[in-house]
């Protein structure tokens, strides 16, 4: 078995520097005066001055759309050709976010569908917040939180790993989970064969398994707790926890916990990450977690189709530009990625969040890793001209 590269220190700096051509700040400044803005109710409200002194936007009780692209200096011709690639594959919706105002969107981005994977971000999200009370302690052992599973249970090594190894996706902890692919089962190591920390793999229960430890910590209900710390907090126009429902089966005693949401909520998400844990001046997860949690310990190269990034803390990471095939995205652009087609990517360098959503209800429904990395270099292609250190392929 391959095991998996040591992890730099740290492998990618987030992009810190955020300034941009000065022909395209003044565009930027002038365009916002001349916005005409789409919404029905509320208003975004300003949670601080961004570098140029302009304030940053944050959607109200509906999100801001620019009537036309070309006010925030994107090409419509582009974002059409976009548009015209995403309706030959399976696309359900997409959402453009350009600095808190939605400069595209289509497709049915008011259902809520099945997020897959991206799940385990929200549960980051939710982590983040409860280590910042006290709740979790990241280097606690699962011998020390009294986790285990059904027969064949954990060994005494296995329970030497710890709550921070389960969100690096290190555990080795290699039994059977809930929720797993068929593929996912055919690739998984056998027990045993790579100690705690040693190896990386993309592993249902170690994300399942964190799903336990956060409600056995909090006493508190995963899909509650998202409500009332994150959905409420930044305003989700359509989170409801009736929607969402736990995965049990014999397998594991650890549940999975699907979440259903819509396009313009995850976009929220997104933004949420994009200004480091921070909504019109509150501080909802921690931005420390979130700079941690967006970092990059390994080189996903422990199963065989996900060797275009690095993995955080139940994030995927872009690293030297790898993050999609198709296309390449500046040093700091992080994603949560559900099976299927589904995706929030996060691109700070560009103030951008790419939301896209696939009816993975239909199993017929799919769009690749290679499609969305074409559709996403189309989008790129669409947004105004930015200097070098931010340009993409």
């Amino acid at each position: 078995m391959k095991t998996s590269p040591p992890a730099q220190s740290p492998l990618r700096e987030r992009v810190q520097n955020r300034q941009v051509a000065w022909n395209h700040q003044a565009l930027r400044r002038l365009s916002l005066l001349l916005l005409t803005i789409v919404t029905a109710y509320g208003s975004a409200a300003a949670a601080g001055p961004k570098p140029d002194g302009t304030e940053q936007e944050f959607p109200g009780e509906h999100w801001k759309q620019a009537a036309r692209p070309e006010a925030l200096g994107w090409s419509s011709q582009g974002l059409a050709a976009a548009k015209a690639y995403a309706d030959s594959i399976d696309t359900a919706a997409v959402v453009v976010v350009d600095d808190g105002i939605i400069v595209s969107q289509w497709g049915a981005i008011s259902t809520s569908f099945n997020v897959h994977s991206i799940r385990k971000s929200f549960l980051s999200a939710l982590i983040g917040i409860a280590v910042s009370k006290g709740q979790i302690d990241l280097n606690a052992t699962l011998a020390q939180l009294g986790i285990d599973d059904n027969e064949p249970s954990l060994t005494a090594e296995e329970k030497q790993a710890r709550v921070i190894d389960l969100l690096k996706a290190r555990s080795g902890i290699y039994h059977p989970a809930l929720l797993e692919t068929p593929g996912m089962k055919a690739e998984k190591p056998p027990r045993g064969s790579h100690p705690p920390r040693s190896f990386w793999y993309y592993n249902n229960w170690d994300f399942n398994a964190l799903g336990t430890i956060y409600e056995k910590q909090t006493h508190e209900l995963i899909y509650q707790a998202f409500d009332a710390q994150i959905a409420r907090q930044i305003g989700m126009e359509n989170y409801d926890p009736k929607l969402q429902n736990y995965a049990t089966g014999p397998d594991s005693v650890h549940r999975g916990y699907v979440f259903r949401m819509t396009a313009r909520d995850m976009a929220r998400f997104g933004l949420l990450y994009m200004r480091n844990g921070r909504w019109r001046g509150e501080q909802i997860v921690p931005s420390q977690w979130v700079r941690d949690s967006t970092t990059a310990y390994s080189v996903a190269d422990g199963n065989k189709h996900d060797n275009y990034s690095g993995y955080g803390y139940l994030w995927w990471v872009a690293v030297n530009g790898n993050h999609y095939p198709n296309v390449e995205l500046p040093d700091g652009s992080f994603s949560a990625w559900g099976a299927g087609g589904h995706f929030i990517v996060v691109i700070p360098a560009l103030h951008l969040v790419v939301v896209h959503r696939v009816n993975t209800d239909d199993p017929a429904k799919k769009v690749t890793l290679e499609q969305f990395g074409q559709l996403l270099r189309l989008i790129l292609a669409a947004r105004p001209q930015q200097p070098s250190s931010g340009s993409s392929r």
